[in-house]
């Protein structure tokens, strides 16, 4: 993802494939709406406004009545479906707890194997992204169900990866949880979402995905 690119990152998760079908179904319908309300003010723009069978006119006071409740239904339906299956939690193989510090965050794998490590951003070198580079990946495995964990130690920040479809609050004194499934190897960038502070910025999350054999080699 670049900064001359005006579209959603390429998708790596079912959750963010269904957010990118979701956000073109809505943009088709706005585009719909445009056009036709840019038809309909060019039309009153050459009108002479003398048709007195425009005055009162019942049936399309009746459609333009009906006609935004039916738009409104097949824009919530497709989202609430979205937002449900976000929230669910089908089995998951592994749990992993993402802690917010400032400025850094902390990882902890406790299903079988207790494994913790804190990921700070490192200092930028040649070869490195910048403000996105950290000295500790978090790992997972792909094609697997991922339980998510986040909680924060001190204020509130946010676990957000755009490629994956994920984004949560981490609030201090609370557990909020999320699922996670990523479709492909590789390495997933993101950062805190949350104006959590002065260096709020300065957080990055980078994640590697890698196969269930190799993080079980990883983990142990």
């Amino acid at each position: 993802m670049k900064w001359t690119k005006f579209y959603l990152p390429d998708a790596y998760s079912p959750t963010m494939e269904q957010l990118v079908y979701f956000h073109d179904h809505t943009m088709s319908i706005i585009t719909s709406i445009t056009i036709l309300i840019c038809i309909l003010l060019n039309s009153l723009l050459w009108n002479k406004l003398i048709d007195l069978n425009m005055n009162e006119h019942q049936m399309i006071e009746t459609w333009w009545t009906i006609l935004p409740t039916i738009v409104l239904f097949l824009i919530a339906i497709p989202s609430l479906k979205i937002l449900y299956s976000m929230e669910e939690l089908i089995n998951p193989t592994i749990s992993i707890k993402s802690m917010g510090h400032q400025w850094y965050w902390s990882y902890e794998y406790s299903d079988k194997f207790c494994k913790e490590l804190e990921s700070y951003m490192k200092y930028n070198k040649k070869n490195d992204f910048r403000l996105l580079e950290v000295d500790n990946k978090m790992k997972a495995p792909f094609l697997t169900q991922i339980r998510m964990i986040f909680s924060s130690s001190d204020v509130l920040h946010s676990w957000t990866i755009p490629c994956l479809g994920i984004k949560m609050d981490a609030v201090p004194g609370r557990i909020n949880q999320s699922s996670l499934m990523i479709k492909k190897p590789g390495i997933f960038m993101g950062q805190c979402s949350e104006i959590c502070g002065t260096n709020h910025s300065f957080m990055p999350i980078m994640l590697e995905s890698i196969k269930l054999n190799k993080f079980i080699k990883w983990i142990s």
